[in-house]
């Protein structure tokens, strides 16, 4: 019995170190520290949460000799722990990449977090969104704030997935008995990033030009967003993927456009594999449109560049790559139009299905409007209708797409998400008319009737559409309707052109056909 108490005892001890000995660094150099908020979509706001961590019960993730911070066999270690301890199997668990040169921007490693359905033979994979960065200062600023972007040192051992990553079939109909994946976003570059970027050959800097390139190449991070996808898809090689029937590759905001710049890969990836599966690709608020602004003179000097020369920059910092389809389409220099869904669309083999609100948050934040905050102009206002009248011609090749008239960001992992309804067909309505169409064309069939997955909202404003998600006034955290929030931000409805008698009468017409 002593020695049966000194082992225990041992084992206790054990089980304290490990949870106090955080993620190292691959270099061998020690992480920096973390702390901060959550980050954003885009320019490092706070995000919409895409998931609520799982309970972290007892179980952690030791690492051994020549270890990244984990291994997927530590991480193997820690769902059984979880299990044993009897947590919910609900949750997505914790697996870090087998190959631990493949890593988060800080060193750590990268992975993933998967919830398996036995038996299944669909898989959905899921990019996190987040924005980027692209130079030092802005690299080491989202360091700083929101470091959980950039580092896997305190990944939560557990998921638990909501919206379309919900295992529950009241919230996720026709998805909830997939095996899902969700690929936590640490590498900053949009998911194009292939590693470490060469190094230019050097030359004579002088001044200003020296100041910008040091600001611009000097970083200490990794960028390798597509070898992390490319990485999880080996490492799930033994869960079953190469006996996948359908492959569903989905992400918001930054998330949804790294959709757009890796499906290709995926699909050849899994060819190359001997896998028979249909690969699609699912985009959430990752279409965006050029921004109107003039471009700073002191980019990248500063945060305050535009999204086309964040990237621009970006692509250089990161290795990143893009299609070889679209990349074609553009001298060198110019890759980064690809990153524009309505300019890479056309050059697309995979079936793609497009979520996009025509009134995007993050679109108009680009141009500094915050719809809520304290003054609107005519101006903004006219831009905010011109910009729902651009998104739509864009969409209007896009054979798969829900489009609601609101003001929003990201929906497909909110836990809600079912109640948001284009003509009177919901997204998850929508997205299992497209399956099963594509199903049909695969077996040349002729696709059912009735069922409807191109559905853009044909009225003219914002929130037009009766299942909007609410207005919230920043400082009173009350929800308003549009015409109250204009009031309250120094706008005249009538002027603009709005009648609230009859824009009442119009939105119960809405309600009863649907948008």
């Amino acid at each position: 019995m002593k020695i049966l108490g000194k082992v225990t005892f041992l084992l206790l001890l054990g089980g304290i170190w490990c949870q106090n000995n955080p993620n190292a660094k691959a270099s061998g150099k020690s992480t920096k520290k973390s702390g901060g908020n959550q980050g954003g979509d885009i320019h490092q706001s706070p995000p919409v949460v895409d998931l609520t961590p799982g309970a972290a019960g007892s179980s952690v993730i030791t690492t051994g000799t020549g270890s990244t911070g984990g291994t997927a066999e530590a991480g193997r270690e820690g769902a059984a722990g979880a299990r044993a301890a009897g947590q919910q199997t609900d949750d997505m668990r914790l697996h870090f990449l087998k190959n631990n040169q493949v890593t988060c921007n800080d060193g750590t490693a990268a992975g993933f977090y998967l919830k398996e359905f036995r038996g299944s033979r669909r898989w959905l994979l899921f990019l996190e969104g987040g924005w980027c960065c692209h130079s030092k200062d802005t690299c080491d600023s989202r360091y700083q704030n929101i470091p959980r972007l950039m580092s896997s040192s305190e990944w939560p051992q557990t998921k638990r997935g909501t919206g379309i990553l919900s295992s529950q079939v009241q919230e996720n109909p026709h998805w909830h008995n997939a095996n899902i994946v969700f690929i936590p976003y640490c590498s900053s570059d949009v998911w194009s990033g292939m590693g470490v970027a060469p190094t230019p050959p050097p030359r004579p800097r002088q001044g200003r030009e020296k100041d910008r390139d040091r600001n611009t190449n000097a970083t200490e991070y990794t960028f390798m967003g597509s070898l992390i996808i490319r990485e999880v898809i080996k490492d799930l090689i033994p869960k079953g993927i190469k006996q996948a029937k359908v492959v569903m590759l989905s992400g918001t905001s930054a998330g949804g456009t790294g959709v757009l710049l890796n499906i290709e890969r995926v699909a050849s990836q899994l060819e190359q594999l001997g896998a028979e599966a249909q690969v699609r690709g699912l985009v959430d608020s990752g279409w965006f449109l050029e921004s109107k602004q003039p471009r700073s003179p002191n980019c990248p000097e500063t945060i305050s560049c535009s999204p086309e020369d964040a990237i621009k920059i970006g692509l250089r910092l990161w290795n990143g790559v893009v299609p070889d389809r679209c990349r074609q389409l553009y001298k060198r220099g110019e890759e980064w139009q690809c990153f524009f869904g309505h300019k890479l669309y056309s050059t697309l083999t995979s079936p793609l299905f497009v979520v996009q609100w025509q009134f995007d948050e993050e679109q108009l934040r680009v141009e500094n409007i915050y719809m809520g905050g304290q003054s609107l102009s005519a101006e903004q206002w006219q831009y905010i209708q011109n910009l729902g009248r651009e998104l739509k011609i864009s969409l209007r090749d896009v054979t798969a797409v829900f489009a609601p008239s609101c003001l929003s960001h990201t929906v497909i992992t909110k836990s809600n998400w079912i109640r948001f309804q284009v003509k009177g067909t919901s997204l998850p309505r929508a997205l299992h008319c497209w399956d099963r169409s594509l199903e049909a064309t695969r077996n040349n069939r002729t696709p059912a009737k009735g069922c409807p997955f191109h559905l853009v909202d044909t009225c003219q404003w914002p929130q037009c559409n009766p299942t909007c998600p609410a207005l919230v006034d920043r400082a009173t955290q009350q929800e308003l309707t549009l015409l109250q929030m204009m009031v309250a931000m120094g706008l005249d409805p009538q002027k603009l052109g709005l009648n609230p008698e009859g824009d009442a009468d119009y939105l119960a017409s809405m309600v009863s056909n649907g948008g």
